[in-house]
């Protein structure tokens, strides 16, 4: 099936309406209106004086009229909308303007010496990923502790498929809202960084299409990613594993994630220790 790339002028529309439509006018400290507000939020009015610019601009960006704003509007804007620094990458992203001192370009494969620190990594459960969650590389121990890894078809290991439409997969992760809600922020972040990837625009696509949490966590538009944390699995042969993990970006590949997992405790390190013994 052949996807469209998604459209980042009407995306940009949307991100801009979500986060004007979050915000609390009162809290602002803004001047009370005398006639009742019809909708959440600031007004496009409200945003364009806090920005600096003019609302006619504002109704603009958010009719998804194409506009190419520039990088001091944007910030204007990011700061008016109160956007964290993932908002900000992403707006910056969907307008084709990446912020300063961040760094870009696509992952076509993983270097040897990438794939060469993942083997090295052992004991540690540990693989690498590319911006579409495809799993490039991944050690014995990250073997044995994703449940039937091994017999998925290479075309098919991707993180975020596993987690939505792998069978054995759907009870692994203790909170799986939390786990698909960290993993569609950051695809929804690669995808404004990478807007005319088809592969990645097929993915979200099927996605959406076969999983209704997929469809309904990527409409609320969340951007913000972990980067360290802790998940509770419930593998299917060593129970309960409580792990905390860490999410490396490589300075020469900014599209790859190293991603490693260590036992939380002692309980979970003596049974993922029994499981990579089998």
């Amino acid at each position: 099936m052949t996807t469209r790339p998604m459209d980042t002028a009407q995306e940009l529309a949307a991100f801009l309406r979500s986060r004007r439509e979050r915000l609390d006018p009162d809290r602002l400290g803004l001047p009370a209106h005398r006639r009742a507000r019809r909708t959440p939020g600031l007004r496009r009015e409200e945003v364009a004086e806090l920005a600096g610019i003019s609302a006619d601009y504002v109704v603009r960006l958010e009719q998804g009229r194409g506009l190419r704003p520039s990088a001091q509007v944007l910030a204007a804007l990011a700061r008016a909308l109160r956007l964290d620094p993932g908002e900000r990458d992403y707006l910056f992203d969907l307008a084709g303007r990446r912020r300063p001192g961040t760094t870009g370009g696509s992952a076509s494969g993983a270097a040897p010496s990438l794939t060469h620190l993942v083997a090295d990594l052992s004991p540690l459960p540990a693989m690498l990923l590319d911006h579409r969650y495809d799993i490039l590389a991944w050690n014995p121990e990250m073997a044995r502790l994703l449940p039937d890894f091994d017999a998925v078809p290479p075309s098919r290991r991707n993180a975020m498929r596993l987690c939505l439409l792998h069978p054995p997969m759907r009870g692994f992760y203790a909170d799986r809202e939390q786990v698909l809600r960290d993993g569609i922020a950051h695809l929804r972040a690669a995808w404004a960084a990478h807007p005319k990837d088809r592969a990645l625009s097929g993915l979200i696509a099927e996605f959406a299409t076969q999983d209704a949490d997929f469809a309904r966590l990527w409409s609320e538009r969340e951007v913000s990613v972990n980067g360290r944390g802790r998940k509770v699995l419930r593998h299917p042969v060593a129970g309960a594993l409580t792990i905390d993990f860490e999410v490396l970006l490589p300075l020469q590949d900014p599209d790859l994630r190293l991603l490693v997992y260590r036992a939380a405790d002692e309980e979970s390190r003596a049974a993922l220790e029994r499981l990579c013994a089998r």
